[in-house]
C-alpha cells in the first residue's frame, strides 16, 4: 500500500473526485481518500507519478511518502504517519483570517458606518460616494487576494467539471465582487452626466462587503475547522510521541546510543529508570516496575524480572534493566498499534458510502438550484440586486463539507477513545458493525479462564496439617515440567510454605511422580495411579469425584503408602468473566461458550460465567463451523486468544482477539484486546454504539441544515419577511462543519466501561439496529445452571445412534438435537454412539430422527 499526501481539497467534493480519478488507473485495485488527514492510500502496481499525474489532472496536487527499508524501518513509518498527520493549515489560516479581519473591518467603516451609521469621514471624501465605493471595492479585492485559494481550487475544479465546496464560495465572491463593480461604473457615469446627488442612489446596489464577508467568515469556519479536526488525531500524535528514537545497546562490550532503526532481534540493550524501552525484548537481567499505560490503560504498573517480556513505548520506572531484543522497527508492538489506528482511520465506514453518493451530486444541484432562485426572482419582477444576493446565499449557505467530516471524524475520535483503552479496531467498519451484534461467541481457555492451572482445594488427610501436606506435595513438584506441578509449587510460595530437597525423583508418564523425602517414600498422581498403589480412603474418593465432576483435576499424595491429602488444581475463571458476561448479556447479545474441552469442564466453567449456551468437544474447524451455525440467527462476534481460534476468528462478522494472545490469532481478528480483559468486550460494544450513534446525528444535522437553509436562502420564506444575506449565509456555513467536528470530540467524554446506561438492541431484518428499553425476553445465568442438573422435574432420553465418527460429529449432533424445542440439554458420545437427552416437555420421536438424520447419521431407536 502506498500513501500520498493530497492538498487543495476542501469538501466531499473533493475528496470523491480525487477517488474517481485515481480508481481509474488500470492498476489500481482501491483508493481511499481522507478528507480529515489530507491522506490518500491506494494498492496495486501503478507507479506513484502515474497516481500523482491522476490526482493533479482532478485539480489537486499529491506527492508521495514513502517509508525506506520495508519492514525494518519502524521510525521511518511513524515518520510518514507523522507527516501526514501535521497540521500545517492552522497557522497559516490563522495568518488569512487575521489579515481579512484588519481589512473586512475598514471596509465596513466605509459602507455600513458611513452609509447607515453616518460615521466621520475625511473632508476630502464628503459627498463623493464613487471615491468611497473605489475604497470599498479595493478592500474587497485585497481580501480576495488574500484568500485566492478559494478561487484557484474552486476555478480548477469547475474547469475540471467537478464542482467543489470552493467553487460555491468563489462563484458567490466573485458574483457579489463582480454585480457591484459593473454598478460602480454605472454610478461614475450617472455622477458626471446628473451629478453626486444622483449617483447616491446606487449605494444600495453595492455588495463589496458581502463578498469581503462571505471570504471572511468562511476563512473563520475553516481555521476553526481545521484546529478542531487536529484535535480528532490527537489520540494518534500522543501514541507517536510514545515511539523512541534512540536505544542504548551493548556492542563490543561496550554502551552506544544508536538510531531506533538500527537495532536488530538479537541485540542486548538498557534501560534506565525513566526511560522509554525501545523495543520489544525480553529482560536478561535485573528488576523493575513498568508502567504500561500508554499501550493497555492500565494505570497500575507491572513488576518485571528476568524472563518477563517487556514492550516498546512503555516507561521503565524504577530499576535497571538489560533487555534482548526479539521485535524491532515496524514489528514493535507501538509500531504495530500505531499502524492498526491509522489504517482504522483511513479506512470507510459502510454508512459513509451514503454520503459519499450525495457529495457526488451535491454542489451542482446546489448551483444549478441558485440560477433557477437567480432567475425565478427576476421573472417575478424583483431587482437584479435582489435576486443576486438570493443566488449567492444560496451558494455559500451550502455545506458539502459537513457531510464529508460527519463519518471520518467520528472514525477517527473513537479509534482514539478506542486505542487510548486498549482496544484497537483494525478498519472502520469492525467500529461501526461491532455495535450490531447479536450473538457473542467465547472460547473458554485463555478468554473465560486464566488459561493457567491454579489450586483450588487443598484437601488433607486425617492428622494431616493443610501445611505440610502442600509443603511435601510441591517438594515432590518441584523437579516436574508439568503445568499441574507449576501450579503446586506456586501455590506454596503464594502461602510461604517452604519446600525441601528430595532425592531419587521419577516422572512416570502419564500417571504420577515419587521422589524420597528425609528417608520416607513420597508418590503423587491420579486418583487411578494412587489406586494401584495404595487403598485411597472413602471420603478422600467422594471429594475426588466431586471436585472431577466440577471439571477440575484432583491430585492424590501419599507417603510410605499412605494418602495424605488431595490438591484440586484446575484453570479457573477470569476475575472480570462473570461480570464481562453479565454485561454482554445485559445489552441483549446472546453469549455462547464454545471450547474443545471435555463436556462437564464447559458446563462447570459456562454455568460460572453465566453464558447463555455451552458447546464442548469441538475441534478447531468445528468451531468455525458452529459460528457458521450461530450466523443464521445473526450477526457474531468471535472472542478468542489461540491459533486455534485463528479459523472461527476469521469466519465471524467481528473477530476480537485477547492481546496476551498468539500473533495468529491477532492477526485474524477485527478487534485487538491489549487489556486482554473480557470486559473489555463489552466496551467495545458501547463504544461501537455510541460512535454509530454520533455518526448518525452528524449525518442527520449535515442533512437537515442543507434541506432547512437552503429554500430559506432561496428566498421561499420572503413573503412573510424572512430572508438571508450573504453574510449569514457564509456565517451558518462555518457553524455547520464545527458542529460535525465538536459533535465527534464529544466521544472523548464517553465513559466506555459505564454499564448503566446499557440498553438492549434489537436488529431488524429489514432495517437498520433500533436500540430500545429492556422488554427483550432474557434468560437469566441461572438457566444456564439449570441445565447443567440432573433430574429435578426434567425428562431423560437416550438415543442410540450410528455414524459419529470423532467429536466434531458429537458437537455437530449436540447443535442439532439442542435446538429442538424442549430439548434442554443433550451429552452426546460418539465412542458409545448414544445421545443422552434432558426434556422440559414432551418431543415427537419423528421430529427427533428427522433432524439426526438430516444431519447424515442414522437414527436407530430412542429409550
Amino acid at each position: 500500500m502506498n500513501q500520498f499526501i493530497v492538498t487543495g481539497m476542501s469538501c466531499a467534493a473533493c475528496q470523491a473526485r480525487v477517488e474517481k480519478a485515481v480508481s481509474a488507473l488500470p492498476q489500481v485495485t482501491s483508493c481511499t481518500v481522507s478528507l480529515l488527514t489530507n491522506t490518500m492510500r491506494v494498492e496495486g502496481e501503478a507507479a506513484d507519478q502515474e497516481i500523482i499525474k491522476a490526482v493533479e489532472a482532478a485539480g489537486y496536487g499529491a506527492r508521495s511518502v514513502k517509508a525506506e527499508g520495508g519492514s525494518s524501518s519502524g521510525r521511518a513509518k511513524i515518520g510518514m504517519e507523522e507527516e501526514a498527520l501535521t497540521d500545517r493549515s492552522t497557522p497559516v489560516m490563522k495568518k488569512r483570517f487575521a489579515a481579512s479581519l484588519i481589512l473586512l473591518l475598514i471596509l465596513m467603516y466605509f459602507s455600513m458606518g458611513v452609509h447607515m451609521l453616518h460615521l466621520p469621514l475625511p473632508a476630502a471624501l464628503h459627498d463623493d460616494h464613487v471615491s468611497i465605493c473605489i475604497i470599498q471595492m479595493t478592500l474587497a479585492g485585497l481580501i480576495m487576494v488574500i484568500n485566492q485559494k478559494f478561487f484557484i481550487s474552486g476555478c480548477r475544479a469547475l474547469i475540471a467539471l467537478s464542482p467543489n465546496m470552493d467553487s460555491l464560495i468563489a462563484l458567490g465572491a466573485t458574483a457579489s465582487f463582480g454585480y457591484s463593480a459593473v454598478m460602480l461604473v454605472r454610478m461614475s457615469i450617472v455622477r458626471n452626466m446628473m451629478g453626486a446627488k444622483a449617483a447616491a442612489a446606487y449605494m444600495d446596489d453595492m455588495y463589496f462587503e458581502s463578498a469581503a464577508m462571505i471570504l471572511t467568515l468562511v476563512t473563520l469556519g475553516k481555521t476553526l475547522e481545521s484546529y478542531s479536526k487536529g484535535r480528532t488525531t490527537d489520540a494518534l500524535k500522543n501514541l507517536m510521541k510514545l515511539a523512541p528514537k534512540t536505544a542504548n545497546v551493548i556492542r563490543d562490550d561496550r554502551e552506544e546510543t544508536i538510531d531506533i532503526d538500527e537495532v536488530v532481534v538479537g541485540d542486548i540493550f538498557v534501560v534506565r529508570p525513566g526511560e522509554n524501552i525501545p523495543v520489544d525484548g525480553i529482560v536478561e537481567e535485573g528488576m523493575s516496575a513498568v508502567n504500561e499505560a500508554a499501550l493497555t490503560g492500565e494505570s497500575i504498573p507491572v513488576d518485571k524480572e528476568a524472563g518477563s517480556s517487556v514492550r516498546s513505548g512503555t516507561l521503565n520506572q524504577s530499576g535497571f534493566l538489560r533487555c534482548r531484543a526479539t521485535r524491532v522497527g515496524a514489528d514493535t508492538t507501538i509500531s504495530q498499534i500505531i499502524e492498526l489506528v491509522s489504517d482504522a482511520s483511513a479506512t470507510k465506514a459502510p454508512v459513509a458510502k451514503l454520503a459519499d453518493r450525495i457529495s457526488g451530486i451535491f454542489v451542482p444541484v446546489v448551483i444549478l438550484i441558485a440560477a433557477i432562485s437567480c432567475l425565478v426572482w427576476l421573472f417575478v419582477g424583483q431587482t437584479f440586486g435582489f435576486a443576486l444576493a438570493r443566488a449567492v446565499s444560496v451558494l455559500v449557505v451550502s455545506c458539502p463539507c459537513a457531510l464529508g467530516l460527519a463519518t471520518p471524524v467520528a472514525i477517527m475520535v473513537g479509534n482514539g477513545v478506542g486505542a487510548r483503552e486498549g482496544i484497537l479496531f483494525k478498519t472502520a467498519e469492525a467500529l461501526q458493525e461491532t455495535g450490531r451484534i447479536q450473538t457473542v461467541a467465547l472460547d473458554k481457555t485463555g478468554t473465560l479462564t486464566s488459561g493457567v492451572p491454579k489450586v483450588t482445594d487443598v484437601v488433607p488427610a486425617d492428622s494431616i496439617q493443610e501445611e505440610d501436606l502442600i509443603a511435601r506435595a510441591a517438594s515432590l513438584e518441584e523437579k516436574s515440567e508439568h503445568p499441574l506441578a507449576a501450579a503446586v509449587t506456586g501455590y506454596a510460595v503464594q502461602k510461604g510454605i517452604e519446600t525441601y530437597p528430595v532425592t531419587g525423583f521419577s516422572a512416570i508418564a502419564g500417571n504420577g511422580l515419587e521422589a524420597d523425602l528425609s528417608g520416607r517414600h513420597l508418590i503423587g498422581g491420579s486418583v487411578d495411579y494412587i489406586g494401584k498403589m495404595t487403598d485411597i480412603p472413602s471420603d478422600i474418593l467422594d471429594d475426588a469425584k466431586r471436585l472431577a465432576d466440577q471439571g477440575k483435576t484432583p491430585m492424590l499424595f501419599a507417603e510410605d503408602k499412605k494418602v495424605i491429602g488431595m490438591i484440586a488444581v484446575a484453570d479457573t475463571i477470569r476475575d472480570d468473566s462473570e461480570r464481562a458476561v453479565g454485561e454482554i448479556r445485559n445489552m441483549g447479545i446472546k453469549v455462547v461458550m464454545v471450547t474443545g474441552d471435555n463436556h462437564r469442564t464447559a458446563q462447570n466453567i459456562g454455568a460460572r460465567a453465566g453464558v447463555d449456551e455451552v458447546i464442548s468437544g469441538v475441534l478447531p474447524e468445528g468451531k468455525e463451523e458452529v459460528i457458521r451455525g450461530q450466523q443464521s440467527s445473526g450477526k457474531v462476534a468471535m472472542v478468542g486468544d489461540g491459533i486455534n481460534d485463528a479459523p472461527a476468528l476469521a469466519r465471524a462478522d467481528i473477530g476480537i482477539a485477547i492481546g496476551a494472545g498468539t500473533d495468529v490469532a491477532m492477526d485474524a481478528a477485527d478487534i485487538v484486546l491489549m487489556k486482554s480483559r473480557l470486559s473489555d468486550v463489552a466496551a467495545a460494544i458501547r463504544l461501537s454504539r455510541r460512535t454509530y450513534a454520533v455518526i448518525r446525528q452528524n449525518l442527520f444535522w449535515a442533512l437537515i441544515y442543507n434541506v432547512l437553509l437552503i429554500p430559506l436562502a432561496c428566498g421561499v420564506y420572503s413573503r412573510w419577511g424572512i430572508t438571508m444575506s450573504p453574510a449569514w449565509g457564509a456565517a451558518a456555513m462555518s457553524c455547520s462543519s464545527l458542529f460535525v467536528v465538536g459533535n465527534a470530540l464529544r466521544l472523548n467524554l464517553f465513559d466506555i466501561h459505564d454499564a448503566s446506561a446499557d440498553r438492549k438492541m434489537v436488529i431488524s431484518k429489514k432495517g437498520p439496529a433500533a436500540l430500545k428499553d429492556s422488554n427483550v425476553t432474557d434468560k437469566t445465568s441461572e438457566d444456564t445452571k439449570i441445565s447443567t442438573r440432573e433430574g429435578e422435574g426434567k425428562m431423560t432420553k437416550t438415543v442410540i445412534i450410528e455414524g459419529m465418527m470423532c467429536e466434531h460429529c458429537e458437537a455437530n449432533v449436540k447443535k442439532t438435537l439442542e435446538a429442538i424445542k424442549g430439548i434442554d440439554s443433550a451429552d452426546v458420545s460418539h465412542k458409545e454412539g448414544k445421545a443422552v437427552l434432558e426434556m422440559s416437555e414432551e418431543v415427537a420421536e419423528e421430529t427427533i430422527k428427522e433432524q439426526i438424520e438430516d444431519k447424515g447419521y442414522k437414527f436407530i431407536s430412542i429409550n
